[in-house]
């Protein structure tokens, strides 16, 4: 192979790449977000991504934001959620590092500390002085969940 450099990804750019490929399953033509979910062995727990709940005749609900019962934000399921709720053991989340594309909403941030997960990793805060998203950064300070702004390279997904 002679020499040929061999440059490495860290565990942040492999575990960021994995929630920025799992975003891609998401059908909300707006906003995809992924997330992964990994032990202190870098082991992965499990991956989620923003979607209609299991079930759903997604033909029946609107993608748009809407109003009234024709918003998407009444019906879908956040990545964060949805990783967590994947999990084949909920007692498998304590200690675990969550990575995610999008900083965690409110309800999504209550469940990060429902769950025990120790560490947030997000790629982007887009909804950072929004109130409710102020509240999901106080909420996880005040429960000792660390939470940290991913710095590593961002994987292309063009295919």
């Amino acid at each position: 192979m002679g020499n040929i450099p061999h440059a490495n990804i860290s565990w942040d750019e492999y575990f960021m790449g994995m929630a920025i490929l799992s975003s891609q399953r998401s059908k909300d033509p707006n906003t995809k977000v992924g997330a992964c979910i990994v032990d202190k062995d870098h082991k992965v727990v499990s991956n989620g991504y923003n979607g209609m709940p299991t079930g759903i005749d997604e033909s029946k609900i609107s993608w748009n934001k809407g109003e009234g019962l024709d918003s998407k934000y009444l019906y879908v399921c956040h990545a964060e959620l949805n990783a967590i709720l994947n999990t084949r053991d909920g007692s498998q989340l304590k200690g675990c590092t969550l990575y995610v594309t999008l900083f965690p909403c409110n309800n999504c941030a209550k469940a990060v500390i429902q769950s025990g997960i120790a560490e947030i990793v997000y790629l982007d805060n887009k909804y950072a002085e929004q109130t409710d998203f102020k509240a999901s950064a106080l909420m996880l300070e005040l429960a000792g969940v660390k939470v940290r702004k991913y710095e590593g390279r961002v994987p292309s997904l063009n295919y």
